[in-house]
């Protein structure tokens, strides 16, 4: 084995284990922070579905991804390709789905109480679980196809027309069938960008009105953040860094799909950035439950 493809292999291993990690981990916070008497939050639920996007994300793409650079030959069967490729892409839908949620979610909770958007402040907490299960049933349904257009190396002798991973292969939809997809999923996905970037500047503009409203009441506190807005923070830089990994994910797809033959650095180099978002997100969210399990915490 090259001594570039073992690194590889490393690299791809090491942020699988230490994204999976984090999230069972952020997962285990989430599970005895409700145990242990504090009231469950709306958000907490969010948290959760996006956790475990985070988790199959890691698991499809991470784990088959390091047996190939390390030299595992043809590593899955016709079923575990599709399951692969099937629950990837569910998961990525997902996970984007549930940041998505998650900042308008807290746009709307910090938003002052005269605000329009006082009743729907009331109601928000009734609307994420169904808004949740639409979320799954949705990119469930949209990326039903791959199940039929998805197979092992084994296979590609009887294909003509096909896209080759570095551990399955792809036949290739017709144009129309592309075209088609490529919209529904391009439209969904801007829909999403769309609302975090909405909320993203709603929240820094709440807290900056809010900054400056308190700054002539409690100057002797203006150092203090609420742990509202400390939560806001932390979702901000949560959102940011997926839009900037998420955009250059698409790219490096955008660019493999252009290409005749298969360019092995951008296929890894898309794996990694696909995973740079589940393996960073429970590293920014925990410390927030750790602070709801300390003795000494209110």
């Amino acid at each position: 084995m090259a001594s570039r493809e073992k690194a590889v292999g490393i690299f791809f291993l090491s942020q699988t284990i230490l994204g999976i990690l984090g999230n069972v981990a952020l997962l285990c916070c989430l599970i005895l922070s409700n145990l242990s008497g504090n009231k469950a939050r709306p958000i907490d639920l969010i948290v959760k579905h996006l956790t475990c996007a985070n988790i199959l994300v890691l698991l499809c793409k991470g784990i088959p991804q390091s047996m190939a650079a390390f030299g595992q030959i043809y590593p899955l069967g016709n079923i575990s390709c599709k399951l692969v490729f099937y629950f990837h892409r569910v998961a990525r839908g997902v996970s984007l789905g549930a940041t998505s949620l998650l900042s308008v979610f807290q746009a709307i909770t910090i938003s002052p109480i005269i605000s329009k958007w006082a009743q729907l402040k009331i109601r928000v907490p009734s609307i994420i679980c169904p808004s949740l299960a639409l979320c799954w049933i949705l990119y469930l349904l949209i990326n039903s196809f791959l199940i039929t257009t998805v197979t092992n190396m084994n296979d590609k002798e009887n294909l003509t027309d096909f896209r080759q991973s570095l551990y399955c292969v792809v036949v290739k939809l017709s144009k129309k069938s592309y075209v088609a997809y490529a919209i529904i999923l391009a439209s969904n996905d801007a829909m999403c960008l769309g609302l975090m970037t909405w909320a993203s500047g709603s929240m820094v503009l709440i807290l900056f009105q809010h900054k400056q409203s308190i700054k002539h009441i409690h100057r002797s506190l203006s150092t203090k953040s609420s742990p509202e807005a400390k939560t806001t923070q932390r979702i901000l830089i949560l959102v940011c860094s997926f839009v900037v990994l998420y955009v250059t994910s698409v790219m490096l797809m955008m660019y493999f799909s252009f290409q005749d033959g298969t360019d092995t650095w951008v296929v890894s180099a898309n794996v990694a950035m696909s995973a740079c978002f589940p393996t960073l997100c429970p590293f920014l969210l925990i410390r927030h439950y750790t602070r709801d399990l300390h003795p000494c915490s209110s």
